[in-house]
């Protein structure tokens, strides 16, 4: 049965993506929001609204009994959790599809499963997908870690079983310092997750980060969208993101592209996902699976002309998948830059009013943003505060088209990103597709 009215469990920008999708297709929405968020743009254009709880996330954004309470007396008949905040949570899933309420996103199995990234490898490898050398589960002691580091070689990292953002992952480039390196990726994991997991890989010199978009029906049927580039990242926080990547081939696309869709249909995946991975010297490495709708997804509707929320919300409601994979067609070159309320040299949060906004416009540049000139950016979440998307029928007119739109993009009040993009995408290094994940990092030392 289609559904008829959707809570967004979420905030911002991409609370405001999915309320466009039900209105397309004709479905209620419902914005739950904080006391902070209560003039938020989602809250003002959706059919409902209830407010959840005070400014702190863990007492509003992540309280499930909260947002329960607003589904059911609303009446709504699904969630869509978004990115972020409860979207990968697997309890919130199963206490949502309790309630009889549809559930727009993977079966709650496959979150459990691929939030654990000890276990997300194995069922991987399972799967036929090419790993990173490592251990092939946790790392108990240290003279175990020795073993594992000996037998795959030198630097290696070490990493957090659960969660991510950089937290609980160091480098270790020799043996001398792997107890010391260690012990404190068990404490940074055990403080920012609760569990003190870890695991040992092949640490990769210089790789860049490839993630492919795919989408299951749940009973077998899947398919993917391409690749998208995420190699552009500061502390392990992605910064500009394009599709499709400038150094995978076509042949190299199909091949990889054949090998994640087979896997999601043969694991029975629901929903979207995105399979990420390592790649360097040809090769592409697993090294997690994201159960849920990425920041970056424009870049895929940009270059496919697919609506991926819509997509997903079909899906949820129980229909087939739009297309087969022989129907997916990609079409030129699409960028996002993420416009965060920061200062663009030291990244300090930023908020406050915004006493003036203006978004870019014209052929192929689309602007995701709460914003409005009035509204008061919060201090208590995530900074970002718009991303802009553009598209164009090659690499380097996207480049341009980019520039011109960046030239027009208006933020007044809070210090935003907007400077550091316009500074990017003028360096030599971007505009030729050469960069890797250590690239933006040393880039802006030497800016400094």
């Amino acid at each position: 049965m289609p559904i008829q009215k959707l809570l967004i469990a979420n905030r911002g920008e991409i609370a405001l993506r999915i309320h466009r999708a039900c209105h397309e297709m004709g479905i209620k929405t419902v914005a739950v929001h904080s006391t902070a968020d209560a003039d938020a743009m989602h809250v003002r254009l959706a059919d409902e609204a209830v407010c959840i709880g005070p400014p702190a996330a863990k007492d509003s954004y992540l309280n499930i009994a909260n947002i329960i309470s607003a589904a059911e007396i609303s009446h709504a008949d699904a969630i869509h959790p978004g990115y972020g905040f409860l979207s990968e949570n697997a309890r919130f899933a199963e206490i949502v599809e309790a309630h009889g309420i549809i559930w727009v996103g993977p079966k709650p199995e496959h979150i459990r499963v691929m939030g654990d990234k000890v276990e997300a490898k194995r069922t991987a490898a399972s799967l036929g997908l090419p790993l990173v050398p490592g251990s092939d589960g946790p790392i108990d002691d240290v003279d175990e870690a020795r073993r594992v580091a000996d037998a795959i070689g030198y630097p290696v990292i070490c990493k957090a079983a659960s969660g991510g953002g950089g937290r609980g992952m160091k480098v270790v480039p020799a043996e001398d310092q792997l107890e010391t390196l260690m012990s404190q990726a068990r404490s940074e994991a055990k403080a920012a997750f609760g569990d003190d997991t870890v695991y040992l890989e092949k640490y990769l010199s210089d790789p860049r980060h490839i993630e492919f978009q795919v989408f299951g029906d749940g009973r077998g049927g899947a398919v993917h969208f391409g690749e998208r580039d995420c190699s552009l990242q500061r502390r392990h926080q992605k910064v500009l993101e394009e599709a499709p990547s400038p150094v995978i081939s076509s042949e190299q696309r199909a091949a990889m592209g054949e090998r994640v869709r087979r896997a999601m249909a043969d694991m029975g995946y629901r929903g979207a996902g995105t399979i990420e991975f390592l790649y360097e010297g040809g090769e592409f490495f697993f090294i997690e699976m994201n159960t849920r709708l990425q920041v970056e997804h424009p870049v895929t509707e940009m270059i496919t002309g697919v609506d991926l929320v819509r997509e997903q919300i079909r899906i949820a409601g129980g229909a087939e998948l739009s297309c087969t994979q022989d129907q997916v067609r990609l079409h030129g070159h699409a960028i996002e830059c993420r416009i965060n309320a920061e200062d663009p040299r030291t990244f300090a949060p930023s908020p406050g009013l915004v006493s003036a906004y203006h978004a870019p416009g014209g052929m192929h540049v689309r602007v995701d943003s709460g914003l409005y000139a009035g509204y008061r950016v919060p201090p208590y979440y995530d900074s970002m505060i718009a991303k802009l998307i553009v598209y164009g029928s090659t690499r380097e007119r996207c480049i341009m088209r980019l520039r011109r739109a960046l030239e027009e993009f208006v933020i007044e009040g809070p210090k935003t990103t907007i400077p550091l993009h316009k500074a990017l995408i003028e360096d030599p290094e971007f505009q030729e597709g050469e960069y890797t994940i250590k690239w933006l990092e040393q880039w802006l030392a030497r800016d400094a």
